[in-house]
């Protein structure tokens, strides 16, 4: 065999064939691009431009296919993926653009961001999402629940302290205390003799919407956001994604998101499966009251008392408590925070060998507990008698929904926020789900759904480790 030689000096001026032919089959945009409709999109965003005067704009349908394509590459800022689509064949065919047609500048994708608002790449989200239900990847039999941390675009160092109007205000209207460290320290008068400082709290100058949090396994308070993802057990399509700050339960979001897509796919969840972060009283009793089964972890009970509230029986049917010595407490009123309190008597309570170590200064013992008391019970109850089918279901979530956070943040940039603010963190989160769903989408289609189920049951009964999750998203 000769030695070979490639004449690098001259450039052809003309080539013939198409684009197309020039990425390879089986390259993911290619794949995408055979099951990605973005035909309506046009009609949707019409009422925001002036058909009459202006330049011509980006057309909608290319700026969106850009945006994906740099997710789908890991690329989140618009200036790189603008300068890797000048050399990167498949993101310039994908978008649209000839080899000879000049790109957008990366500011327009901002401006298009801002003109759309959260809504519309909410419904790109919510079209993958009903593109994945109509192949058959969506079933709503199980949907896991969890949430995830992202590093907010914005350093520590600002961070400021900001009194909030509401606790001013509170301040002023109360009656001036007497300075509790007289001289100075903590309790330094503020505004006058007698006044204390008011409390504080931390807050970025360059990005107000992200919150301080603390992150897994001792990670040090970072500003972050908090992603509250909700995947279909049936082919890990990502059915509902939503974005709150740091500091937001992840408990209170459970409800709303199954809401959310009971209303967007038509169907009813028959189960869910969470970690022990929502395993609320009230979670457990709105789900009981809407018929769908929670595998859910009960939280663990903090013991504050000599006698706590395990060791009184409830009578949910008849609505009281029974003490250790067999006394009932009964349903007086609720708290202040909406709880139900149950008392007993002082005369029960009187002559009682175990006042000592049960009630009050009252003379009375109280139990406060939430709506959904006797719901939390019985998941106890399940959860401690869980047979071998719930908990294989329950170990499923960890690399269904788990997995798809490392997926997202790996793969396609999730792991920090690309700007900053509440809403460009939300639309980032969406087209990174519709991303994900894309890829599914796309898998389906060229493998077929069982092949690939059968690949995700035997990769999640050998407790896969990470980088089989990301093999196996790709």
């Amino acid at each position: 065999m000769m030695l070979g030689r490639q004449e690098r000096e001259q450039e052809w001026l003309f080539s013939v064939g198409r684009l197309r032919d020039l990425i390879p089959e089986d390259h993911i945009l290619r794949r995408v691009d055979r099951v990605l409709d973005l035909s309506w999109l046009r009609d949707e965003v019409r009422e925001l431009y002036d058909e009459t005067q202006g330049r011509p704009g980006i057309d909608p349908e290319a700026a969106v296919r850009l945006m994906l394509a740099g997710f789908f590459h890991g690329i989140i800022h618009d200036r790189k993926l603008l300068r890797e689509a000048q050399v990167n064949l498949a993101i310039r065919w994908f978008a649209g653009y000839q080899l000879h047609e000049e790109l957008p500048e990366h500011s327009s994708l901002t401006r298009i961001r801002q003109r759309w608002g959260v809504v519309r790449f909410r419904k790109i989200f919510e079209r993958t999402v009903a593109a994945c239900a109509a192949h058959g990847l969506v079933s709503g039999e199980t949907v896991h629940v969890d949430a995830t941390l992202i590093r907010a675009h914005a350093s520590m160092e600002s961070l400021t302290r900001a009194h909030a109007d509401a606790v001013w205000a509170a301040h002023a209207a109360v009656e001036p205390k007497p300075d509790p460290e007289p001289g100075g320290g903590p309790g330094r008068a503020l505004g006058g003799a007698g006044r204390t400082t008011p409390p504080v709290e931390l807050r970025s100058r360059t990005d107000p919407d992200a919150t301080l949090a603390q992150g897994s396994r001792g990670q040090p308070s970072r500003l972050r956001y908090k992603q509250h993802t909700a995947v279909d057990g049936k082919g890990q399509i990502i059915v509902d994604v939503q974005v709150t700050t740091g500091r937001a339960g992840e408990g209170q979001q459970l409800l709303p998101q199954l809401e959310r897509i009971e209303a967007r796919l038509g169907i009813r969840i028959g189960a869910v499966t969470a970690d022990q972060q929502y395993g609320t009283t009230e979670n457990y009793g709105a789900l009981e009251a809407r018929g769908t089964e929670a595998l859910i972890p009960p939280q663990r009970t903090v013991i504050r008392s000599t006698r706590p509230i395990g060791e009184f029986k409830f009578d949910a049917r008849q609505d009281f408590f029974v003490c250790p010595r067999g006394r009932k407490l009964r349903f007086r009123s609720h708290d202040e925070l909406g709880r139900r309190v149950y008392c007993s008597t002082r005369r029960d309570c009187g002559a009682c060998p175990l006042a000592v170590t049960c009630i009050g200064a009252t003379g009375v013992r109280a139990l406060k507990i939430r709506e959904g008391y006797a719901a939390l019970l019985r998941a106890r109850r399940r959860h401690l008698r869980r047979e071998a089918l719930d908990r294989m279901r329950l170990a499923e979530h960890r690399w269904q929904v788990e997995g798809v956070h490392g997926e997202e943040k790996e793969q396609h940039g999730l792991r920090r926020a690309a700007r900053r603010g509440l809403g460009n963190m939300q639309i980032q989160a969406y087209l990174t789900a519709a991303v994900v769903n894309l890829k599914r989408l796309a898998g389906q289609t060229h493998y077929g759904i069982e092949s690939m189920a059968r690949a995700r049951r035997s990769i999640g009964a050998r407790v896969p480790s990470f980088a089989a999750l990301l093999r196996l998203a790709a």
